[in-house]
């Protein structure tokens, strides 16, 4: 596939139907799904996509992860068949970049809250996954009876640099590809567990192609300048303060641990369950951090069970 072929190939809402022959899915035609703008409390909009009929209530919230955006749910919203809410994060995706470049949970959390709230004001619960759902503890400590309940796909505020070490090394490399080709050749390398088929879908929705043939990311990469290291392993290092936010989800919290993922350890599921001793925690065999994306229907039926389950 080349550059332009690539391109013009490219439908944001064209692309369902083979999530679903991919995963094994049921087709009965295209799904009701619509992009929608929130404006925000920082003065910038939030994008979203709203899967379900016009007049039926969202059910759910999905809060993606870092340089991801909200197509990494597609599948997982397929097989949910639920009305739900699928975020992209400030600076990802079709949501504005912030001007202070400033992504971290806690500076995310009153935007996303008000995202919540506009367009999925009555929803049983969150999923959020890695970035996103420690945006959504924040949201959790910061909003209470916005976040009901939490599920944390293959994240805990235990998260360190070791532990993300590979994730850290894919978004910090190039800022653009040659080609169409390059960036996946690059995503397949850093996604052992994933299909071939199912990045190169995600490539579409998450990069763009420029006027002069280079393909870059959709989100708001900003390169570490020299000596900022240590600003880096600060920022990591302050998730650790958000533990305190998980008594702050008044519902169930179950964590979806990605079998051959690195990034949860037995010491996170040990403090998480010190902190909430009623938290569930399912391991998903075979899939690495991105839960949504190695095991999509597996990842639905836990969140089945879940809102199913009694509070």
């Amino acid at each position: 596939m080349n550059n332009v072929r690539a391109m013009t190939a490219y439908d944001e809402f064209g692309l369902f139907q083979e999530n679903a022959e991919e995963a094994g899915l049921p087709w009965d035609g295209p799904p009701s799904v619509r992009r929608v703008s929130v404006a925000v409390p920082s003065g910038h909009h939030m994008s979203a996509l709203v899967w379900g009929a016009p007049d039926a209530a969202p059910e759910l919230v999905l809060v993606h992860g870092g340089a991801q955006n909200a197509h990494t749910w597609d599948t997982v919203a397929l097989a949910l068949g639920r009305p739900l809410v699928a975020l992209d994060l400030p600076g990802h995706g079709h949501s504005d970049w912030r001007a202070d470049h400033d992504y971290r949970p806690p500076a995310m959390a009153e935007d996303v809250a008000a995202s919540i709230s506009a367009l999925a004001p009555d929803a049983a619960a969150v999923v959020g996954m890695s970035l996103g759902g420690l945006t959504s503890l924040a949201v959790a400590r910061a909003h209470p009876g916005v976040v009901r309940r939490l599920v944390l796909v293959d994240v805990t505020p235990g998260v360190s640099r070791e532990k993300a070490a590979a994730i850290i090394a894919f978004v910090g490399g190039p800022e653009t590809f040659e080609s169409f080709e390059a960036i996946l050749e690059r995503t397949i390398a850093f996604n052992p567990t994933r299909s071939e088929s199912s990045l190169r879908r995600g490539i579409l929705h998450n990069a763009s192609e420029q006027p002069d043939g280079t393909w870059t990311w959709r989100y708001d990469r900003l390169r570490m300048a020299e000596g900022e290291e240590q600003e880096v392993d600060e920022r990591i290092a302050a998730m650790a303060e958000l533990w305190d936010a998980v008594p702050a989800v008044p519902g169930p919290v179950l964590l979806a641990r990605g079998g051959v993922s690195p990034v949860v350890d037995d010491a996170d599921v040990a403090e998480l369950r010190r902190r909430r001793p009623d938290a569930e925690v399912i391991v998903v065999d075979g899939a690495g951090h991105s839960i949504q994306g190695d095991r999509p229907v597996e990842l639905a039926g836990i969140i089945e069970r879940f809102l199913a389950a009694p509070s």
